[in-house]
């Protein structure tokens, strides 16, 4: 499959607008809108529910950047003005959603609402956005994988963010948009049936091992061993996923055992 369209869609003076910048916008639309929708049984106001959906995009937004910009600082260095253009690609997602859930979790309880059942609903909506927000880097080429002979995508426009024009490259951001799908529908199914934080936790898991498997068919720069940034963050998010879940059974345990000891 071959990509020629200019990665920015409409210029407005020194304002450009870029494909990615849309698919984001469209990810964090859906997102929000199907939040407040999962979390309305729960009685809690729209309006709260949003301004807690701010704070967590705005962690989400700034852990993503922050994470790549540190990966990919020798692109940087020499313009840092660049740092803040998000518009033009070039995000961490797993920096995204672990910034993002500690911002939603730190506003969830900054207005008293309850963080764990919150999680659980608007788990699914995260999914969701996660695979939206893929598609703009079919325009942009930003999230590509190693050089394939077989079934891949190659670009041509000399804006887009790939080593080489003309190669074509393992579609790694297509897999993560049909893992992040898979996701999506699996966490559907058992919504109702697993609680008190934990189907947050199952799609933080499934994330992170995902995204551990599908980043090896990356070659970004190793960061420990044989390990990219994003597979270290995929286990930091892995073991977040496993101590969310784990959490209200050694709260409960810790508190027989003390009620025991008086």
């Amino acid at each position: 499959m071959t990509v020629s369209i200019d990665p920015v869609l409409l210029r407005l003076g020194p304002l450009a607008v870029s494909w990615y910048g849309v698919a984001i916008a469209a990810a964090t639309i859906v997102g929000i809108w199907l939040a407040v929708r999962l979390a309305r049984p729960l009685g809690i106001p729209s309006a709260e529910l949003e301004r807690v959906a701010i704070w967590t995009l705005a962690g989400g937004l700034v852990g993503a950047r922050l994470l790549h910009v540190i990966d990919r600082w020798d692109l940087y260095a020499a313009a840092p003005i660049h740092v803040i253009a998000i518009w033009n690609g070039g995000l961490a997602i797993v920096g995204a959603v672990l910034g993002g859930t500690l911002a939603g979790a730190v506003a969830a309880r900054t207005h008293g609402l309850p963080v764990r059942a919150l999680s659980d609903a608007v788990a699914p909506a995260v999914a969701l956005g996660q695979a939206i927000g893929r598609l703009g880097c079919l325009v942009t080429g930003d999230a590509v994988g190693r050089p394939t002979t077989g079934f891949g995508v190659a670009y041509t426009h000399p804006g887009a963010m790939v080593p080489e024009l003309g190669v074509a490259y393992e579609p790694v951001f297509l897999y993560e948009m049909g893992w992040d799908l898979a996701v999506f529908g699996a966490l559907l199914v058992l919504r109702g049936r697993l609680r008190d934080g934990r189907l947050f936790a199952l799609y933080l898991g499934l994330y992170a091992a995902g995204k551990f498997a599908i980043t090896s068919l990356r070659t970004e720069r190793l960061w420990v061993g044989d390990l990219q940034q994003a597979q270290l963050l995929a286990v930091v998010a892995l073991a977040v996923a496993v101590a969310w879940a784990a959490w209200p059974s050694l709260a409960r345990a810790r508190g027989l055992a003390q009620r025991a000891s008086t």
